[in-house]
């Protein structure tokens, strides 16, 4: 394992389109949405200590999350867990970590990666992260994963690349697209020159913050006048007075659609950023009707293609329906046809107007 090899896992957000089982004091990235044992922030961390030093993996999270992210991740040193005072979008959260690590270790190469993705294929995903290492180590570039796409998904963003690699299985990039309409969508699979955007980034930690200075000048400048009390008692203090001075952006928007030295890797690791209830169906077995079930106390009858979660404290008899996501929890029940998934943040926003946040 290479010292200078750091992983920051984003562990922030709060997954409101797994709502009801993903709430606001207890969200998704925390869960166990497909049944393993695990919370997908469990097995992210997982997957990183493979090859990354423990001692150099850190999780980003909301100073509300770091007793859980603790709870979850007793093996990981309290002061590895860094805690953001408010969300600003992922931006805010990459200047920080990299700020930091740089007060620690000027030759640091940082991975930047969610933490509520799933990846089934370990070996081959530690293989490319690798590779992309290696990249960013001898070029000054950003490089970022872009996933193979297998359909003409809407709910990704794309990243186009050029057609000539500039080293093996790597090309530069040409442009990003925020999540295209279906015929769009269809338009850039046919063209074999579109990825799916993964949203896991790998940089020398110095190429990144020169970004920051070139493009992100303010949020530079607020880091920067701060950055002798990173990793020091005083930092809580210095973080929140930069926090409400950051723009709320995202990384791609603020740096990875202005830089000119940004770099793609084509990957195929069994990749999903479980997004949706939908997408939770997709990546769990199903029975002979097409029911995917997360519980060990439901009983189907006569229903098929559903998507069912429901703790096991409870019975859940379910007849009749076809093709709708039903989600149990102790308090909140939602039935909701598949393919109005999508509405699931409506819904959210209407039980606030009506009830409050006690559901939430």
């Amino acid at each position: 394992m290479n010292q200078h090899h750091y992983v920051a896992i984003m562990a922030g957000g709060i997954g409101s389109r797994f709502w009801p089982m993903s709430r606001t004091a207890y969200p998704k990235q925390f869960l166990d949405i497909l049944h393993t044992g695990k919370s997908l922030l469990q097995w992210t961390y997982e997957r990183y200590a493979a090859f990354i030093p423990k001692e150099n993996i850190f999780i980003v999270t909301s100073e509300e999350y770091v007793s859980i992210v603790h709870q979850q991740l007793k093996q990981l040193p309290i002061e590895n867990i860094v805690a953001e005072p408010s969300r600003k979008n992922t931006a805010p959260c990459i200047a920080y970590i990299s700020f930091k690590l740089a007060q620690k270790d000027p030759e640091a190469s940082l991975i930047v990666a969610p933490s509520d993705h799933m990846i089934l294929d370990n070996e081959a995903f530690r293989s490319i992260t690798l590779k992309a290492l290696d990249f960013v180590g001898h070029i000054k570039s950003l490089v970022t994963l872009g996933i193979t796409p297998t359909h003409p998904n809407t709910g990704y963003g794309y990243i186009q690349h050029d057609s000539m690699t500039v080293a093996e299985g790597i090309y530069k990039v040409k442009t990003f697209t925020e999540k295209p309409n279906l015929e769009l969508a269809k338009t850039f699979i046919s063209s074999g020159d579109f990825l799916w955007n993964a949203g896991i980034f790998v940089w020398q930690v110095k190429n990144v913050l020169k970004a920051f200075e070139q493009y992100q000048p303010e949020m530079f400048e607020l880091f920067d006048t701060e950055k002798k009390n990173l990793n020091t008692p005083d930092e809580k203090a210095a973080i929140e007075r930069i926090y409400p001075l950051c723009t709320n952006i995202s990384i791609d928007v603020a740096i990875m659609e202005k830089a000119d030295n940004v770099y793609v890797i084509p990957s195929s690791f069994g990749w999903s950023d479980l997004g949706t209830w939908n997408s939770a169906y997709d990546n769990l077995e199903k029975d002979y009707l097409g029911n995917a079930v997360a519980s060990d106390n439901v009983i189907v009858i006569d229903a098929t293609k559903c998507m069912v979660s429901a703790p096991k404290e409870k019975l859940l008899v379910l007849q009749g329906l076809d093709d709708f996501i039903v989600v149990d929890t102790k308090d909140v029940l939602l039935i909701c046809r598949k393919d109005k998934e999508q509405s699931i943040k409506e819904y959210v926003a209407e039980v606030k107007r009506n009830k409050g946040d006690k559901y939430l």
